[in-house]
């Protein structure tokens, strides 16, 4: 598996549950990481907070654009309203960088969550879209914020499905994966088979509901 403990891990959306849960579990396994946010005080009070949960020194904060540049790889964990703009003002600090797309396009009513259109067929491939000098992957759209930020939970036990064009760029993703104890990042396809994979957190939601639970994938027979 590729060698990914001397990257660099810029986390766009770090102050939010889901980018600020991986950015956890990426520090506590040695990962130098940046979380990034509009305001980078903001992001700076988030990384405090995460340096004393893991014990750790390696992670700081900065505004988006800092993020973007100062790291090797970046997830973006924005909301899905804000994920077009903030990209396109970001293209020049994420060229030639890979980029992990975890945004799930969901709405919410009175039935639950529902997988919304998207023109481009998905945020991934959105994002591909809107940065096109950008390694762009799919991955990390099915873990539960809550059990990240938990690290009292020693195995997560689930599987990351990683997309993406790029082969070097997946294998990349899959070892980022694999560094959160119990993850397993797992090859899923190319990046236009993304929407399915984007919409399936709405099932996962309506799980976790019925269920009281913080249910994840797993993949049989590899």
């Amino acid at each position: 598996m590729t060698e990914v403990s001397k990257l660099k891990v810029g986390v766009l959306g770090g102050t939010g549950p889901q980018g600020k849960g991986l950015a956890l579990r990426w520090a506590a396994a040695g990962l130098s990481v940046v979380l990034g946010s509009r305001a980078a005080e903001r992001a700076e009070s988030a990384a405090a907070e995460l340096r004393e949960q893991a014990g750790v020194e390696h992670i700081t904060g900065a505004d988006n654009a800092g993020c973007a540049a100062e790291a090797d790889v970046v997830l973006v964990a924005v909301p899905w309203d804000g994920h077009r703009e903030l990209l396109e003002s970001l293209r020049e600090p994420l060229a030639g960088k890979i980029v992990i797309d975890c945004v799930n396009p969901l709405g919410f009513d009175k039935q639950g969550p529902f997988a919304l259109p998207v023109e481009e067929g998905s945020a991934a491939q959105q994002a591909e879209r809107v940065l096109p000098d950008s390694r762009v992957t799919a991955a990390f759209h099915h873990v539960s914020a809550v059990s990240l930020a938990d690290l009292s939970i020693t195995d997560l036990a689930m599987d990351v499905l990683v997309l993406g064009d790029d082969r070097e760029a997946t294998d990349v993703v899959r070892a980022l994966a694999d560094t959160v104890p119990g993850f397993r990042g797992v090859y899923g396809g190319r990046l236009r088979n993304a929407h399915q994979v984007e919409a399936l957190t709405a099932n996962l939601i309506a799980i976790n509901r019925r269920y009281k639970a913080h249910a994840g994938l797993r993949i049989t027979d590899i």
